[in-house]
């Protein structure tokens, strides 16, 4: 099993403890450096207010990506840089002339540099938890080698780090005004138009708005995998939209213990667990851990799955705010039943497609690519919040649960999850075909 809260991670981050017992000797492999670290970032996505599903893909994408070109540099495998592949990635510094290279040291230093950086905004709690994380792994790595090793391969793992991080910042989302919430953003009229879902002040207006203009990493732009139009809203019984709202007000009455627990394993809740991104990155990291995977395995699989969450993300806000369409809380209150109440908390932006559904379809798309077409699995992401861990037959099949989750969940129609599915098949299928080997 993934242990999420790695290190005493998530009582440092939680509790301001302290960092749990010393190191063991043995200095650690840089896979198990790489762990260690998404381990705490799942814990930072958890208490950073600003880090919404959208803007936790971003921080994934340019830490797999980061931590891949550090393990291209050291000569891991026989991995190939993603420069000249993803949008707007120049050539990554070479390494120092001459120099011994330490791949753990590499990498901890790179992933160090980009987590204080993507995570510069995380309260003092988190602050604390990066700086004790660095220091550890820092000394850890760096036991037993030579001090010219280390301080070349700290410096070549920065100036790594710095290059992707500059290549970040001007993607239209590294800054992240009122929490996400444009106070000038103007809604938009009719009946069939977002309407706020939330009593909250600052939800007034819907989360990034303009995330869907960002610039993609893998696929063209926001509006490559399209999507046709949802159905027509209409308040006729006999119409396909009123047919979907009634199927969600029917299966919020008639729901099983079952079907409570799918939406309940799938809520991810910002603030309350690693978000949805976050669960799929957790899925792979227990899939790794299953294969006892090397570096360069992680590395690859790690900013493939980055990567496709990000786009899914972008070309997902990309279609809710051309569709614009009205939440089945709003719909159901307004025709069927003026006190009916979904089981999930509804997400303060439009309906169509599922956001949900958009990033499982792609994480599935490219982990099928990468652990075969029928790797089942158990997936334990939530076993230390109390849910009970749930198996598949496959990563598709779970793709799916989380998609028709939402509509268990009570916040989304029958077209936004299979049509989001769809438009995440077509996103994974950009990053699934980028080359990561020779």
């Amino acid at each position: 099993m993934l242990a999420i809260r790695t290190m005493a991670a998530a009582a440092v981050v939680m509790a301001g403890l302290g960092f749990g017992p010393a190191a063991a000797a043995e200095r650690p492999a840089p896979e198990t450096v790489l762990r260690e670290w998404y381990g705490l970032v799942l814990e930072l996505v958890r208490h950073t207010p600003t880090y919404s599903p959208p803007v936790a893909s971003r921080a994934f994408a340019y830490l797999g990506v980061a931590a891949f070109e550090a393990s291209v540099a050291v000569g891991e495998g026989d991995l190939v840089s993603l420069a000249g592949q993803v949008q707007a990635l120049g050539p990554l510094p070479a390494p120092p002339p001459d120099a011994a290279l330490d791949a753990a040291v590499v990498v901890q230093a790179t992933v160090a540099a980009a987590a204080r950086e993507l995570f510069g905004n995380t309260g003092p709690t988190g602050q604390r938890a990066l700086k004790l994380v660095e220091a550890k792994l820092a000394a850890s790595v760096a036991d037993g080698l030579p001090a010219a090793t280390v301080t070349a391969s700290t410096d070549y793992g920065r100036a790594i780090a710095a290059h992707v991080l500059a290549w970040s910042a001007d993607d239209g989302g590294a800054v992240i005004d009122n929490m996400g919430f444009p106070a000038d953003f103007a809604l938009g009229d009719g009946p069939g138009r977002w309407k706020p879902t939330s009593t909250f002040d600052q939800q007034q207006r819907p989360l990034l708005p303009r995330w869907g203009e960002n610039r993609t990493f893998a696929m063209p732009s926001g509006a490559t995998c399209d999507l046709p139009p949802p159905p027509d809203y209409s308040d006729d019984p006999a119409s396909r939209f009123f047919i979907e709202a009634k199927e969600v007000y029917d299966a919020r009455v008639q729901l099983s213990d079952e079907h409570r627990a799918i939406a309940r394993f799938w809520s991810d809740d910002p603030m309350l667990s690693p978000t949805p991104p976050g669960h799929w990155i957790s899925i792979a990291l227990q899939l790794l851990e299953q294969d006892g995977a090397g570096l360069d395995r992680h590395a690859e699989v790690m900013a493939k799955l980055g990567i496709t969450l990000a786009d899914a993300f972008i070309g997902c806000w990309h279609e809710k705010f051309r569709y614009d369409l009205v939440r089945p809380v709003t719909v159901i209150r307004r025709m069927i039943d003026p006190k009916w109440e979904p089981l999930l908390i509804t997400p303060p932006f439009p309906e169509y497609p599922s956001g949900h559904s958009t990033q499982s379809g792609a994480a599935a798309e490219v982990l099928t690519a990468l652990f075969g077409e029928n790797r089942a699995f158990t997936d334990r992401t939530h076993e230390d919040d109390g849910l009970p861990a749930r198996s598949f037959p496959s990563l598709w099949a779970a793709a799916e649960e989380a998609g028709i989750s939402r509509l268990y969940g009570g916040i989304h129609f029958r077209a936004a999850i299979d049509l989001g599915l769809d438009q995440g098949r077509c996103i994974g299928a950009y990053a699934a075909a980028l080359r990561t080997r020779k």
